[in-house]
């Protein structure tokens, strides 16, 4: 267990990290925090790829060595990286990719642990929509992903397509709630619940944004809430403006007396707010067991998903925006 905190970026190195400038010397100081960490290109790309890598090697290490409840609870949360893979090959099919260049856009270890390589290989070789289609006729993709070719085919638009897979992740997890013993439902059920209103957030966000349609944007919604309620989420719905949203949010987690004491340290940052929502309710799961790690089992599923989930974000919300930030200082740096 010691291990798995070894492996999580602490806050005073987290501040070393936004003083450095150069991305070789910031890969190097990020390695110890990423087992045999290799990088051949210093692009964006290249290193978000080799970070993912690493820590879904870490995430099916963590499968391995686990009693079989948590390896399913592990399983499903993987899920979301396959939808990601299969986002990634429709879209290829779309704009007319080979085989060869689709593969280069696919994660094969979480095809591994989930047990779905020959699913994906043979997805990958099916270039027409129809056909695709047909391919998910006997699989849990069906329905999102017929209503998404169809929208697409009578649009040229994919967020119906990409929305429908992301809330078939969402459903999964929300349908496996209360299915763990009391020390794991305890801890799954309010991450679940946190990350459901997240994505309930996200998607009237994006669709105010958009401007899609609120009768269609309204299939996408969870009925599962956390400090919200199917009211305040309708409200949230029917606004068209996203400035009003944030002021609407704000009040929310203001007057919310589990979440306010959270909303005053960490406030909310209105250009980023649904990365700035993620972090405070992320803030909020982990103090709500900090209480209880004396206990060694409850202690053991603290530290798992404590790496699981802080890892992710320490990738998406910490090392990738600077990584960009660097490339684009260095970028801006040569024009000049």
């Amino acid at each position: 267990m010691s291990l798995l905190k070894q492996l999580i970026i602490d806050d005073k190195s987290l501040q070393k990290l936004e003083e450095i400038s150069n991305i070789e010397e910031f890969i190097e100081f990020i390695s110890p925090y990423y087992p045999n960490l290799s990088i051949k290109e210093y692009t964006i790309e290249k290193i978000e790829q080799a970070l993912y890598h690493i820590y879904f090697k870490l995430v099916g290490k963590i499968m391995q060595y686990s009693p079989p409840n948590m390896r399913s609870i592990l399983r499903d949360y993987l899920l979301k990286y396959e939808i990601m893979n299969i986002k990634q090959i429709i879209l290829g099919s779309i704009l007319g990719m080979s085989i060869e260049e689709k593969k280069k856009n696919v994660n094969y270890l979480i095809e591994e642990y989930l047990e779905n390589v020959d699913f994906i290989e043979d997805l990958i070789k099916i270039s027409s929509l129809d056909e695709i289609q047909l391919f998910m006729k006997q699989t849990r993709y069906n329905k999102a992903v017929r209503e998404g070719i169809l929208y697409f085919k009578k649009n040229n638009e994919i967020f119906v397509l990409e929305a429908f897979l992301d809330q078939l992740y969402y459903k999964n997890l929300i349908k496996k709630k209360h299915t763990f013993n009391k020390k794991e439902n305890v801890m799954i059920n309010l991450f679940v619940d946190y990350v459901s209103e997240i994505y309930n957030l996200n998607i009237i966000y994006r669709g105010i944004k958009n401007k899609i349609d609120k009768k269609l944007l309204a299939q996408f919604l969870l009925n599962n809430y956390l400090f919200l309620n199917a009211y305040n989420i309708n409200y949230l719905l029917y606004l068209d403006d996203v400035n009003d949203f944030i002021s609407v949010i704000y009040n929310y987690f203001k007057k919310n007396k589990e979440i306010s004491p959270f909303f005053r340290i960490f406030g909310l940052n209105e250009k980023h707010i649904l990365l700035s929502l993620e972090k405070l309710f992320q803030k909020y799961y982990f103090k709500k067991f900090q209480v209880k790690i004396d206990d060694i089992d409850f202690l053991t599923i603290y530290k798992i998903l404590e790496l699981v989930i802080k890892k992710e974000n320490e990738i998406r919300f910490i090392i990738i925006p600077k990584v960009v930030k660097i490339t684009h200082e260095k970028f801006r740096n040569l024009k000049s």
